[in-house]
């Protein structure tokens, strides 16, 4: 099991990035979460198989059609208790 935190810049909030994020995650059989932070960007929690972590985190650098992704900066994440779905908040 495998678990990043990562920040999302550039033009990511209002433009479906978290729904998208969540459906290719849950596609990828990823948990965790997307959420808008106030400064713009956008943290995603991401739990689960490495090579699905991995696919995921290479997705946010595309993000949905009207996004513009100017960075993805991931770091590992310790958890105790992995997430046992996907939401956005």
């Amino acid at each position: 099991m495998k678990c990043v935190r990562c920040i999302v810049r550039g033009r990511v909030q209002g433009v479906w990035y978290r729904e998208t994020t969540r459906q290719t995650a849950v596609r990828l059989g990823v948990t965790g979460s997307a959420v808008n932070l106030p400064d713009g960007t956008v943290e995603v929690i991401a739990c689960g198989d490495e090579e699905a972590v991995e696919a995921l985190c290479a997705w946010l650098w595309e993000g949905p059609p009207h996004a513009r992704v100017a960075g993805v900066e991931c770091s590992p994440l310790e958890v105790e208790v992995p997430p046992d779905h996907f939401t956005t908040g």
